[in-house]
């Protein structure tokens, strides 16, 4: 009977065995880490330019605002919001949606096409048009929905910053964000940029001082910032284990049982 015993409690161990391999294989440990690389992996971050190679240009689904100025800068009018439905009065200025054929609905000009121009060329634009029907017309125009996301390196956590100007940095970016989290890598901070129809990332060290010169590198909008987080190995794996090591318990308890009992 004892011999009948030890092979039964040698089975669970067994079983307890396989049922860790096959749930650290499964992966459940650290599986809510993103965007993965082979270790080493990185971009050349010589091809990294510290300030854009050029000016932004406006897209579809893009938001902006415009004041127009006559006759040497008298203020006109700050316009209205309009969205592809119609038009909304908008306190502190104009806000139009870009369309999915580029262009937007103007008050006086009506649809006008700015998709593909920069901020400055939409201003030249728009001043060409408005040159019709007023005298010496004066444009400003911004783009309103900039912004980059930031994931600071903790799970279930992610701030989308809005850039208030062109000139906005990385470490005003973070800062903005509130800074790398406890969990969050300082060495291993992956900037992911849009370049053309994909996305490129370069991964950047600011856990040393070499990695200053970075701090001052220009954000683009709709980059994303994502700053790997440490592996919890172990509370991880414990969390996965656990329900195999009741059930190992359950059983030894049982077996014992009816050992008592027999």
């Amino acid at each position: 009977m004892m011999n009948c015993l030890k092979i039964k409690k040698w089975a669970c161990v067994k079983f307890l065995a396989l049922g860790v391999f096959a749930m650290l294989v499964s992966c459940g440990v650290n599986s809510n880490l993103m965007l993965k690389t082979a270790y080493g992996e990185t971009a050349s971050l010589d091809s990294l330019p510290i300030r854009p190679n050029e000016e932004y240009r406006i897209g579809v689904d893009d938001k902006v605002t415009f004041t127009l100025a006559v006759n040497g800068g008298v203020k006109l009018f700050d316009a209205t919001k309009i969205s592809d439905g119609g038009s909304i009065a908008a306190a502190g200025g104009t806000e139009f949606v870009v369309r999915r054929d580029s262009t937007i609905e103007v008050p006086v000009i009506g649809s006008f096409v700015i998709g593909g121009l920069t901020s400055r060329e939409a201003e030249i634009a728009l001043e060409k048009s408005f040159s019709k029907d007023f005298k010496d017309p004066f444009v400003q125009l911004k783009i309103t929905n900039q912004r980059v996301i930031v994931f600071p390196g903790e799970a279930g956590k992610a701030t989308i910053v809005p850039l208030q100007n062109t000139n906005t940095t990385l470490m005003e970016v973070l800062a903005t964000a509130g800074g790398i989290s406890e969990r969050g890598k300082a060495n291993t901070v992956k900037l992911i940029r849009k370049a053309g129809e994909t996305r490129k990332m370069y991964i950047i060290d600011l856990s040393t001082i070499e990695g200053l010169k970075y701090t001052d590198l220009i954000v683009q909008a709709n980059d994303y910032i994502y700053i790997e987080p440490k592996a919890k190995l172990a509370s991880e794996t414990l969390k996965e284990i656990t329900p195999i090591l009741s059930l190992f318990s359950t059983i030894l308890v049982t077996i014992s049982l009816i050992s008592v009992i027999k």
